[in-house]
């Protein structure tokens, strides 16, 4: 298969300075459109490894999806407290990638979104999403020469990796759920509003907060995000929809697929993969006031991972579907760096 892509920012070389890492290597940033089989259609990767890294191995080679709302860079990729989530595993020696699905981020936005959400039924559906992130996994293994890579995917993010892993485990090492979805129990915050589901739905910067905030106990709302954290979030995540960012108030457009699949799957009882034909070693790891994939959905999920050679479940205390976000991002930090250093070293 062949690519053509085009740089969309100069090569950037960056220390970083963080309590969270000490002593940390230069490290190099790519960003780069990658053409899509549909016309018109390109989605953006964005790379960061060591700039001393020469070679290139399947486990030390790292693609995170983001969910059903937001795109990827503003929570793989924003800097908290002087480091990002990309960075901590970057400057681990690991080369990463981060993708936002067409619809999303700096990714095209098909036509319908346009027009007017009602003109049009639901776009980017999950078999749209996972044929993009095949899309990335190619040109990926392509450009690194390598024959697999681990996969990393974050709420809708999750059941897109696992399905595309279902069909292409020769091409994956490792696979990390963060935040899985399964079988609903509890009706989804990801609320399109009243009336036919339209091609895209709109989300403003006090419905953002208010969803992140459910599920977490009134005593514990003051310390659960640093100070200036959600601002900085929402300020980067708003600046990435330009369309969005004119109307008033300020909203993120996100494409409806995921919801329509949700009421068609998870929604009415229905899987929308085989776990059981997941064959490499899958984390799943989740917090405890997760309200969006509360920790039941794992627990479900975690057994019927008949065929997975390693599976384990790591539940994490006094954070939300957000905690690569919050105060205790650390630990999702290490607990996913843990499963991935143990294929590394071996």
């Amino acid at each position: 298969m062949r690519f053509q892509i085009a740089a969309i920012g100069a090569v950037i070389f960056a220390t970083i300075a963080a309590p969270a890492i000490a002593q940390t290597p230069p490290l190099v940033t790519d960003e780069i459109m990658v053409k899509t089989g549909d016309p018109g259609i390109e989605i953006y990767v964005r790379n960061k490894r060591p700039a001393s890294m020469t070679t290139f191995r399947p486990e030390q080679t790292v693609l995170y999806v983001h969910g059903a709302t937001y795109p990827s860079e503003t929570a793989f990729d924003l800097k908290l407290d002087g480091v990002s989530w990309m960075e901590y595993m970057a400057s681990r020696g690991y080369d990463v990638w981060l993708l936002d699905l067409r619809g999303y981020g700096k990714s095209t936005r098909p036509a319908e979104m346009a027009d007017k959400p009602e003109a049009n039924p639901p776009i980017v559906r999950g078999e749209t999403a996972v044929k993009d992130i095949g899309t990335a996994v190619d040109f990926i293994l392509q450009r690194r020469n390598i024959p697999r890579l681990n996969l990393l995917g974050f709420s809708w993010g999750t059941a897109l990796m696992a399905t595309y892993t279902t069909q292409n485990a020769q091409k994956v090492e490792r696979l990390i759920l963060y935040a899985p979805l399964w079988i609903r129990q509890t009706a989804s915050l990801v609320q399109a509003g009243p009336g036919p589901l339209g091609a895209y739905r709109m989300v403003n910067r006090e419905q953002a907060k208010q969803r992140w905030y459910t599920g977490v106990p009134e005593e514990k709302k003051a310390t659960l995000i640093p100070a200036g954290w959600f601002d900085a979030w929402a300020d980067a995540t708003f600046a990435t929809d330009p369309v969005g960012a004119q109307m008033m108030p300020a909203v993120v457009r996100a494409p409806n697929g995921v919801v329509l699949d949700g009421n068609e799957f998870w929604g009415a009882g229905k899987p929308y993969y085989d776990p059981s034909k997941i064959t490499v070693p899958t984390l799943l790891v989740g917090a405890e006031w997760d309200r969006d994939a509360p920790p039941h959905m794992a627990q479900t999920l975690f057994p019927l991972l008949v065929n997975a050679p390693d599976k384990r479940y790591v539940a994490l205390a006094e954070g939300t579907h957000s905690i690569s976000l919050e105060r205790n991002r650390l630990k999702l930090f290490e607990a996913v760096q843990a499963f991935l250093d143990e294929a590394k070293r071996s």
